[in-house]
């Protein structure tokens, strides 16, 4: 098992290795795309030849959705590294769930029938909490609530989040931190349901 984990960790490494030089390499051009957007630079020079061929057709996309959303298509390049860095984070926050958990069965086979028992409850606890996520995430995005993606996320954490949303009040009417706080309660009840096991 420790082979497997020392595995992981190296494909860990080679992931945020991978994920540092295609941020900074990502930074790059975006700089260079703003910098000709905002005309910093001679828009008729190699540079910014360069960034209408190569860099324009890749941030098009982010463009167009800046665009709608009423936003400067200058600030398109900015929103596209703002992209790139939040899903490093997400995808390196994933990969470091995985290990822990990898970790933990590890742990709760080498301890026998107490030990899956502790890892049963410790896995509910976190996925109640992944599910709080992903519905904290996903109100951000125009996703549905009633997609079969995310439709699990509301039935698991709603029980949760309807009671403390009758004591706790949003934050000027408009923003819910009755999440936030079941996210931080639920771990607190984790740590201590395991250390009574």
């Amino acid at each position: 098992m420790t082979e497997s984990v020392a595995l992981f960790d190296q494909l860990l490494l080679a992931v945020r290795f991978i994920l540092l030089v295609t941020a900074g390499v990502f930074a790059a051009f975006c700089i260079l795309d703003w910098l000709v957007r905002a005309r910093r630079v001679n828009l008729f020079g190699p540079l910014a030849r360069f960034s209408r061929s190569k860099i324009d057709p890749i941030l098009e996309p982010i463009e167009r959705r800046v665009i709608r959303a009423g936003g400067n298509p200058v600030s398109a390049p900015l929103w596209a590294l703002a992209a790139v860095v939040v899903g490093g984070i997400l995808l390196l926050s994933v990969l470091d769930f995985l290990r822990s958990e990898i970790l933990g069965l590890a742990f709760a086979l080498q301890s026998g029938p107490g030990g899956m028992v502790k890892l049963l409850v410790s896995w509910t606890f976190d996925f109640i909490r992944i599910a709080i996520l992903v519905r904290v995430v996903t109100s951000w995005l125009p996703v549905s609530p009633y997609s079969p993606w995310i439709r699990w996320a509301y039935a698991v954490s709603e029980p949760i989040l309807k009671p403390l949303r009758q004591i706790i009040p949003s934050i000027g009417g408009a923003i819910d931190i009755t999440p936030i706080i079941a996210y931080f309660i639920i771990g607190f009840l984790q740590g201590a349901v395991l250390r009574m096991m």
